[in-house]
């Protein structure tokens, strides 16, 4: 694979809602002084990984656990390694994640299985669970993650709710309602929840999502759980690492801060568009939002 010069640049699928989320709720850690470690189940080629890695602290530890590739435990395990990850390897991951960061994190190249023994109990404040979408494996991934979590921790669960994983969602959905997981939000592509108490971190994160005018938010009730569902396909985008193979590092950005002041410029003007359309009479609406792309377009 070519060395990546950009965050994009990296295989995988780790959509704009997932990126902002990450980066709030890491974030948020940081602020509050939240100490723990950091451990991912199943990393692909490494994009998820690579943005992790930027919120360790010098004294923690970032463990990542994946077959890379190898025989996997069991032949329905295999199959689905066969179908869906044959080009994925340990060199590509290693190779991806040095072109952003000095060095690589703790490798566990195993199953999952091995994760409670080699992961110290309470010791992570956060986990991204990314590995096998087969129902008995992700049962186990998410106790793995149980037992791993400070009790403020925060769990991310991927593809909950696709239509080719329903493994991923009925395990999901049964640590829910029998094993004290409490949903904090859900994004398109991940469930995020905590086995502490969800509501300081989920009144905040609505509260600052609100703020910035380009999230879409609403809460639900389900089955006695507050559920926030967050949109930002649009958001302005955070900071993130940048690739030592960018043509000019020194004037590389990639999701930087100026980037991301345009785009959240860009979201409030398409906002203030909508809204004209819907209070304004039309000539007025037409004029208004023509001077705000600028007299672009009619």
């Amino acid at each position: 694979m070519p060395l990546p010069r950009s965050f994009r640049d990296v295989r995988g699928w780790f959509y704009n809602t997932d990126v902002l989320l990450f980066d709030w709720l890491l974030t948020r850690q940081r602020t509050l002084q939240q100490r723990g470690d950091l451990l991912e189940m199943g990393a692909y080629l490494g994009k998820s990984a690579i943005m992790l890695r930027a919120y360790l602290r010098q004294d923690e530890t970032f463990t990542v656990c994946d077959l890379f590739g190898s025989e996997a435990p069991t032949e329905s395990n295999e199959r689905e390694m066969r179908g869906s990850y044959a080009t994925l390897t340990r060199q590509a991951f290693e190779s991806n994640f040095l072109s952003f960061h000095d060095e690589l994190p703790r490798v566990l190249h195993a199953p999952t299985s091995v994760v409670p023994g080699e992961v110290a109990p309470h010791s992570c404040r956060f986990v991204h669970v990314d590995a096998s979408h087969l129902y008995e494996h992700v049962r186990g991934d998410i106790a793995a993650a149980r037992g791993t979590l400070t009790p403020e921790g925060i769990v991310v669960l991927d593809d909950y709710r696709s239509s080719h994983t329903p493994g991923v969602a009925c395990a999901t959905w049964q640590a829910v309602l029998e094993d004290g997981l409490r949903p904090v939000c859900v994004s398109a592509q991940k469930f995020y929840g905590t086995w502490g108490d969800p509501a300081p971190v989920q009144q905040e994160l609505h509260d600052r999502l609100r703020e910035r005018g380009d999230c879409w938010l609403q809460w639900q009730d389900v089955a006695g759980h507050r559920l926030l569902l967050v949109g930002a396909d649009k958001a302005a985008q955070p900071e993130l690492p940048v690739s030592r193979h960018a043509k000019s590092r020194a004037g590389a950005r990639d999701f930087g801060r100026d980037d991301a002041g345009r785009g959240r410029g860009a979201a409030l003007s398409a906002l203030s568009r909508k809204a004209a359309r819907e209070v304004l009479p039309p000539v007025v609406s037409r004029h208004l939002s023509r001077a705000l792309r600028g007299g672009r377009g009619r």
